[in-house]
């Protein structure tokens, strides 16, 4: 029987295993979910929202507990595992506190002036989630959150590498009041995930992960008709105009590189920069990228670094010129720049997870555009500037779901997060991360 275990990326250690369900265990979840979205009959919205509230608190109480988890689950730092449990709480804070104006019943105006009509926001059923590991609580968080308020139930098929963290956020669910079956932890295999997805108790489906894994998920739900929402890979440009303090751009460069050790849709992965201020970037970025290799924490896997290695191996055989601060050494991967990555080649639409940077030189902001615009990927992008009308411009034609400007780390529970092309379609957070798996009812009165 395949299991789901976790592996201390830092030492090669299989700390424990736990085997995946059975087929009769996935039913008996499925049951259990639907089962439990005839609650939503029984209570409000915010009864709903309050209980969201103690998910968040109970986030806050077991936080070091939390953070520890997934340090020995995946590899990342302290630090940003404390970091990811308090961003959730935030999340959990932001539904509760806006989820009944969220979901207020919204009048139409009528072209004849008869009658009534209005818009009321309910459930639509049994969800099921497909969460990566390399944000464990946070991926969870902002499907989750937004769902169970509004009276949706949870299937939450979490990365095999992540069981401790999913059982851990199982019970917090439990533990603040959701009855049996709102929110359920599967540790499913691929082909029992397709089966959910079919089953016809099954609304709609969420998946953070691979394009692999997006292209399939979607094939099966379009195959039943069911709605998803993809979150998928990202290339995200990073574009320097002019900055009026470039040892702070540069620590914010590599701020936006290095976040989760590299391993984050969102990561600024190409640096755009245009050429009157390249050559004192290059020089600082590289710098600052190579001496993080002292610290540097591991990847999630052996495996990942591996396919890291391999990926950056294949550019320098096609012409590019790499900086590296060492030899990789099992799952910990050296930070590295990598120039001259001429269009044609493979990394040049790749998406490199990990700590390693592309760098790229441009003559003009057209030049930076079609530069930044020539990836598959369309998830976030980030403009550096002096010139406000420059970012603005250039803002709008950016093919992206998001744009930082002057910044970075800076996404907010508030802010919508999701891409186009293939990094995916729908949006989490924000009031629209609610909106997606809704029914928007209209009832109308003629008299």
């Amino acid at each position: 029987m395949s299991t789901y275990a976790v592996t201390n990326p830092a030492t090669g250690e299989v700390v424990a295993t736990y085997p995946t369900a059975t087929d009769g265990e996935i039913a008996d979840a499925i049951s259990a979910a639907a089962g439990a979205a005839q609650w939503v009959r029984s209570t409000t919205v915010a009864e709903r929202a309050a209980l969201i509230r103690k998910v968040g608190q109970l986030h806050t109480e077991r936080r070091d507990e939390l953070a520890d988890i997934i340090v020995r689950e995946m590899g990342k730092p302290k630090e940003e595992s404390l970091g990811e449990v308090d961003f959730c709480v935030a999340i959990y804070d932001y539904y509760a506190d806006n989820a009944e104006a969220f979901l207020a019943d919204e009048p139409v105006e009528l072209l004849d002036g008869t009658g009534s009509a209005f818009i009321t926001r309910g459930p639509i059923g049994v969800l099921l989630g497909i969460m990566p590991w390399n944000f464990p609580y946070y991926q969870v968080a902002r499907f989750a959150g937004p769902n169970l308020i509004v009276g949706n139930t949870i299937l939450l098929k979490h990365a095999p590498q992540c069981p401790e963290s999913a059982a851990a956020l199982e019970k917090i669910f439990l533990d603040a009041g959701f009855p049996v079956g709102a929110y359920v932890d599967i540790r499913a295999t691929n082909d029992q995930a397709a089966t959910i997805i079919a089953d016809p108790r099954v609304a709609a489906v969420s998946l953070t992960g691979s394009e692999r894994a997006g292209a399939a998920v979607a094939e099966v739900a379009g195959r039943n008709l069911k709605k998803c929402v993809l979150e998928l890979g990202g290339s995200d440009p990073f574009i320097l105009f002019s900055s009026a303090d470039l040892d702070a751009t540069v620590d914010s460069a590599v701020a936006a590189r290095l976040d989760n050790t590299g391993q984050a849709c969102n990561a600024a992965k190409r640096f755009i920069v245009a050429d009157d201020v390249y050559d004192a970037f290059l020089e600082k970025f590289t710098a600052k990228m190579l001496a993080a290799g002292d610290g540097i924490a591991p990847l999630s896997s052996e495996r990942a670094a591996e396919g890291l290695e391999a990926q950056v191996q294949n550019a320098v055989a096609q012409g590019a010129e790499l900086a590296s601060s060492g030899p990789r050494n099992g799952a910990f991967f050296p930070p590295a720049v990598l120039t001259n990555v001429q269009p044609g080649t493979d990394a040049y639409h790749q998406e490199l997870f990990g700590p390693v940077a592309i760098v790229h030189r441009v003559a003009d902001e057209a030049q930076a555009v079609s530069v930044a615009n020539d990836t598959p990927f369309g998830l976030g992008s980030y403009i550096f500037t002096t010139d406000p009308e420059q970012a603005q411009r250039v803002a709008q034609q950016i093919e992206a779901g998001m744009v930082f400007i002057n910044g970075v780390g800076a996404e907010g529970a508030e802010l919508p997060f999701g891409g186009i092309k293939r990094s995916g379609f729908g949006r989490e957070l924000g009031r629209f991360g609610i909106e997606e798996f809704i029914n928007k009812k209209m009832i109308r009165t003629v008299s």
